[in-house]
């Protein structure tokens, strides 16, 4: 497990990092304006697709059936063409309705800016069939037991971002979101090329190659994916929906709204990437395989162990990330075209996204339960009833309090997502989980946290 967990959480801090990096340079060259909102805009349509379709919904489903299937060639020949025809036939719709779906993403945009943002959303698109295939391969990967190749190609995608805007003018936005477009779909191209390297190193080919002449389709070894694939998406679509929501709702606020929403949101993901989101990634093929096995207990006893060590990291990074906001904000943004009122907006809102980091990646763990026992219905139950209560907040929220209210009312629904996921798994089961010993060491560190931060804290600003 620990192998698994350290080489996603390297290969994901390696790319975050620079991430980091594409994004001060994003907001130092851009700012936060309308040039920036406008593409980050148009990368979130292809991102919303890809996390639901790609890699939330599709890994969840393909991986448990892909492990029960005796005929494992087969099977992922038939699931890579059907479900590329069909992304490529829906890039090819976003191409000829773009000014439309626009207009949907960020309804508050007035014509002139919707005319700007178009070409935005036709090139960043072309991601999306990219990633898909990557995805595709990368399910492979893992059930082999190889992570590294996904975990670090990831940075592809910033290192292509970070030379376009290198090369784009600073003093012309509007030419640098389009070279950042081009950067994206460069990143995709190299992503793909480093998996069909990968798959012919590891001989994960071959199962591909014998599938596409083993094409006859036997229905009955499809019809479980099929079904847990359409629940996969209804449960992963709630979060991506959320996030649409928060743009959508973000449009009507003063220009820059969302950018702040998406570069609070980025710091806020590191945490929940580098821990909860590569613990998940290494348990989840474990998991299932044990489940399939029958070996309950052994799935749960992975599953307690997974729990504490996100429970010593996430809870102490939403305590660090809290009080240090500010700065942090300021450190990594607040140059060139990226002011201090900006640095000040952004650091509201991570403030409230980070009040739910533990709950959401506590209950990302014990939803791999839930998908590995074939209970994606369930999932996207619980799912839709915690999007429903975003929803609501958000509208609430907004007025009151802009963009840091959108980010609470995602905060407080992830408290309801994780309350009803421990419910599904089971009451008891993880109160079986908690010990006193653990509470108590973790309270500690808490505390000593908060007051070695509180110091670190004066000291710092004394620089800043």
């Amino acid at each position: 497990m620990f192998k698994a967990f350290m080489t996603n959480s390297s290969g994901i801090l390696f790319s975050r990092i620079l991430g980091f990096i594409r994004d001060l340079l994003t907001a130092s060259t851009i700012g936060a304006n309308i040039y920036s909102d406008i593409f980050f805009v148009a990368f979130k349509l292809p991102n919303l697709f890809r996390r639901i379709f790609a890699e939330g919904a599709f890994s969840q489903a393909f991986l448990p059936a892909f492990i029960k299937t005796k005929e494992k060639g087969r099977f992922a020949s038939l699931i890579l063409i059907r479900f590329l025809s069909f992304i490529l036939f829906l890039t090819l719709l976003v191409m000829l309705l773009a000014p439309f779906i626009t207009k949907l993403i960020a309804f508050g945009f007035d014509e002139k800016t919707i005319t700007l943002a178009t070409p935005l959303v036709r090139i960043n698109f072309w991601y999306l069939p990219l990633i898909y295939i990557v995805t595709f391969l990368s399910a492979l990967l893992h059930f082999k037991g190889h992570f590294a190749t996904t975990a670090y190609s990831t940075a592809l995608l910033n290192i292509a971002m970070i030379v376009a805007l290198l090369f784009s003018n600073p003093n012309e936005p509007q030419n640098g979101v389009y070279y950042l477009s081009i950067g994206v779909i460069v990143g995709g191209i190299l992503q793909l090329m480093t998996h069909l390297i990968a798959i012919k190193r590891k001989r994960v080919w071959r199962v591909l190659k014998v599938g596409l002449f083993k094409f006859k389709e036997k229905k009955r070894n499809y019809k479980e994916f099929y079904k847990n694939f359409w629940h996969s998406v209804l449960g992963n679509s709630t979060a991506q929906l959320a996030s649409f929501i928060d743009t959508w709702l973000a449009s009507f606020l003063v220009s820059g709204s969302i950018s702040y929403l998406y570069y609070s949101n980025r710091i806020f993901q590191l945490p929940l990437a580098l821990f909860a989101i590569a613990l998940s990634i290494s348990l989840f093929p474990k998991i299932a395989k044990q489940v399939n096995k029958k070996e309950v207990e052994s799935a749960n006893k992975t599953l307690k162990d997974g729990f504490w060590v996100l429970a010593f990291l996430l809870l102490p990074s939403t305590v660090g990330g809290y009080m240090l906001a500010p700065e942090i904000v300021k450190i990594l943004f607040e140059r060139g075209a990226f002011l201090k009122e900006d640095s000040l907006q952004t650091a509201k809102v991570l403030q409230m996204y980070l009040i739910g980091l533990a709950p959401f990646g506590l209950s990302r763990l014990f939803s791999l339960w839930l998908y590995s026992m074939g209970l994606q219905a369930k999932a996207a139950k619980i799912s839709a009833i915690s999007l429903i209560l975003n929803i609501i907040l958000s509208i609430l929220l907004i007025s009151p309090y802009g963009a840091s209210g959108l980010a609470l009312a995602s905060s407080i629904s992830g408290f309801l997502l994780f309350i009803l996921t421990i419910k599904a798994y089971g009451t008891k089961k993880f109160l079986a989980i908690l010990h006193l010993k653990q509470i108590a060491i973790l309270a500690i560190v808490l505390i000593l946290e908060i007051f070695l931060l509180t110091i670190f804290k004066e000291i710092l600003n004394a620089y800043l």
